[in-house]
């Protein structure tokens, strides 16, 4: 973890050198990673339309062999295969992301220490506050507390899928998310709560721009797939009549 520390700390302070601004090579830095993440994303929702389209099949499967659980995750696993989906990928960007986080707490609580500057007096001489905060390495601001805890809000809000299976568990986690980012946003360091709010601000334009359409896009080509493979057998049906009536 010490690694990660210190290369996110050398790349903060790549980008402090290009900004002059500590608080604001924060939010910089923070849409770097966001931007790195964003194949990821796609890939991730990809995943999760697939995985839709396959449930029917699982329910038959589960219902099937669910007295024999070897039996099912054999034909699960046969299902995943045919339709090339890895159940895990979808968890992929959190995991990526948890020690992003965890190396940046390291990296905002000791910035000399990562490489971020060279000593404490030229920390001191940068940190001079980002917008209304006086001081980014400072705690227990009530303003990012609450926008961190609305944005996550927001965005966990935007991410339920309106599956009944799934629903109630979604509008849960929103809650929970709001709560520990509201908490996280009020005891962590100003500077990391800044990064959380611009990730869930990222998140909140990457679905309307992103991943929307993409879903849109994904269920409409699933549609005319459907509706190919419908006429493609009507077809089959109808040069079949025709043939046995030329029979006749």
């Amino acid at each position: 973890m010490n690694a990660i520390s210190n290369l996110l700390g050398h790349i903060l302070r790549i980008i402090f050198e290009f900004v002059n601004n500590y608080g604001l090579s924060i939010v910089v830095f923070t849409l770097f990673v966001r931007l790195l993440l964003v194949p990821l994303m796609i890939k991730q929702i990809k995943s999760q339309k697939a995985m839709q389209d396959i449930q029917p099949k699982i329910k038959e499967i589960q219902e099937k062999y669910k007295n024999k659980p070897e039996k099912q995750k054999e034909e699960l696993m046969k299902i995943y295969q045919e339709a090339k989906i890895n159940p895990l990928a979808g968890c992929l960007p959190l995991l990526i992301q948890m020690p992003i986080l965890i190396g940046l707490f390291r990296v905002l609580q000791d910035p000399v220490a990562h490489g971020v500057f060279t000593s404490a007096a030229e920390f001191a001489k940068a940190d001079t506050g980002f917008l209304w905060i006086q001081s980014v390495s400072s705690t227990k601001h009530i303003s990012l507390a609450l926008l961190s805890g609305i944005s996550a809000y927001f965005m966990q809000k935007m991410m339920t899928t309106g599956d009944e299976q799934t629903e109630n568990m979604m509008k849960s986690m929103t809650y929970v998310m709001a709560i520990m980012s509201l908490f996280w946003g009020y005891t962590f360091q100003a500077g990391l709560a800044i990064y959380w709010i611009t990730s869930n601000l990222f998140s909140i334009a990457q679905y309307q721009l992103i991943t929307s359409p993409l879903k849109a896009k994904l269920a409409d080509s699933k549609e005319a797939l459907v509706k190919d493979e419908k006429s493609g057998k009507s077809n089959i049906n109808a040069a079949s009549e025709k043939n046995n009536r030329n029979k006749k």
